[in-house]
């Protein structure tokens, strides 16, 4: 079914998807993707470069008569987020992506689709091998590991890039043109300790309490949206079954990826025999609970309880405190809205990783935000939590938010190009995301830049997927643009 896909219009961007599909690329493994759309460069002859990070750049002439135009400069990232149920028995670094036609929307058997930014790649590639689409000199610049740092925007070198106007093709919203993004940074929490070696009582039983079901999501564009964060819901069931039913925690594992809204979690805790029963109605109860508070937005909560053999050691009893107590209190979601430009978030922090292993307890967090001093506000309101919780705090992997321009010369003329086209004005926004355009900023600053795409839904969940109609009328609006400026 997937093979379909090809059929779709825009026949050319499609097909390019459709192959992108088929090259295993999660974050931290680009070399087969490079190759190929380096491969796709040389072979239509244009000049083709690659830096030392991996980031390819394919320049192609203008057509006759507008060689002397400005350049542009289209941009996209090669990496996908590579997140699936447990249902599917998928390997992101050797298998391809079972994509197919649902409707009106292309999607993915289990798994994240990848179209963020799969499509943004196809746009380029499909702009470049296209004869008949008129435009100035172009350049594509297709980057490596965006998702996970940012890691090929921050290579990049003065000088590489000719054009002073970048079009990136990383935004989910056809009929928006975006003019700026939140920047964000990494923190690592940690709690470090010697195992408990203590003898479990006689008569305790262990279980095994499990949260599923929940959406996730991209922890910038759908933080808004008040879906339940994994980590924080079973930490608030383990505080409560700890001071009622004396559980002892032994190990935890909730959230994938820093990027994504935790949608599962687990964790093993001991209890005394005679409370078991009391637990089961706990669990069942918070279940009920979760629905009711989640209503119109988790319809799928599951939560659920389970006997397994006794661990070997538990977690310290303090530092299962401190933690369950540390993590109860952190805040998480929206902080923050940008004033200037009603209804988007300008600053919100997402509890993506608690897990635990031999003397180890980890948890990462990151923090989205358009100003750098509410950054690194939200930051310090976490440090301070888990510092008096006694965890170790670690920044990492900081990057700079793009700055709106509403006075952009490319904005204008994009605006323009729009409503000639569909005869009705865009939107134009400011992103809760981290775009590469903050990075690209920050090298060469005198870069003139907006951010397209098209309907793209749940990305970094395997509920993702995008909009068919909306492809299409993308790539109108990319072919008319470049050709007006």
């Amino acid at each position: 079914m997937s093979a379909e896909i090809k059929k779709l219009t825009p026949n050319h961007v499609w097909g390019y998807f459709y192959e992108l599909t088929q090259i295993p690329r999660p974050t931290g493994h680009m070399e087969a993707v490079t190759r190929f759309v380096a491969e796709f460069g040389r072979k239509l002859n244009l000049e083709t470069v690659q830096d030392e990070a991996g980031n390819v750049l394919i320049r192609k002439p203008g057509t006759a008569g507008m060689e002397n135009r400005q350049t542009i400069i289209l941009q996209a990232h090669l990496d996908m987020v590579p997140d699936k149920t447990d249902a599917v028995a998928h390997n992101f670094r050797t298998d391809p992506v079972n994509a197919y036609i649902e409707g009106d929307w292309v999607t993915a058997q289990g798994t994240t689709l990848g179209a963020d930014n799969g499509i943004g790649v196809a746009l380029a590639m499909a702009a470049l091998a296209d004869r008949t689409v008129k435009h100035g000199p172009l350049e594509a610049l297709f980057t490596v590991d965006e998702e996970q740092g940012m890691e090929g925007a921050m290579a990049l070198k003065t000088g590489f890039l000719k054009g002073r106007a970048l079009i990136n093709c990383d935004s989910e919203g056809e009929g928006e043109l975006f003019a700026g993004c939140a920047g964000g940074a990494d923190l690592t929490l940690s709690f470090q300790y010697e195992k408990d070696d203590t003898n479990i009582p006689e008569g305790d039983v262990a279980v095994k309490i499990s949260l599923t079901g929940l959406k996730g999501g991209h922890s910038g564009l759908d933080i808004h949206l008040g879906r339940g964060n994994a980590n924080k819901l079973m930490f608030r069931f383990l505080k409560e079954s700890v001071t009622e039913c004396g559980a002892r925690l032994s190990s935890v594992q909730g959230g994938t990826l820093k990027n994504v809204i935790p949608r599962e979690a687990s964790a093993i805790i001991t209890i005394p025999g005679e409370n078991a029963e009391m637990l089961w109605e706990m669990v069942s109860d918070f279940q009920d609970l979760y629905r009711t508070e989640y209503k119109g937005i988790e319809e799928g909560v599951c939560f659920t309880a389970e006997k397994v053999e006794l661990p070997e050691t538990l977690i310290p009893e303090q530092i299962q405190d401190d933690l369950i107590n540390a993590v109860e209190g952190c805040p998480n979601g929206v902080f923050a809205m940008l004033p200037d430009f009603p209804g988007t978030v300008e600053s919100s922090s997402n509890l993506a990783v608690v897990a635990s292993q031999k003397g180890l307890i980890e948890a990462t967090i990151l923090v989205r935000s358009s100003t750098e001093s509410r950054k690194a506000y939200v930051c310090s309101c976490l440090e301070s939590v888990f510092a008096l919780a006694g965890a170790k705090v670690e920044y990492s992997g900081p990057y700079n938010g793009w700055q709106p321009n509403i006075h952009s010369p490319l904005l204008k003329r994009m605006e323009e190009a729009y409503e000639d086209l569909y005869c009705v004005k865009p939107a134009v926004k400011v992103v809760h995301a981290g775009l590469e355009c903050g990075i690209i900023q920050g090298i060469y600053p005198d870069m003139d830049m907006v951010s397209i795409g098209p309907d793209i839904r749940s990305a970094h969940s395997p509920g993702e997927k995008v909009y068919i109609p909306s492809v299409e009328k993308v790539w109108n609006f990319l072919k008319a643009t470049l050709e007006k400026i």
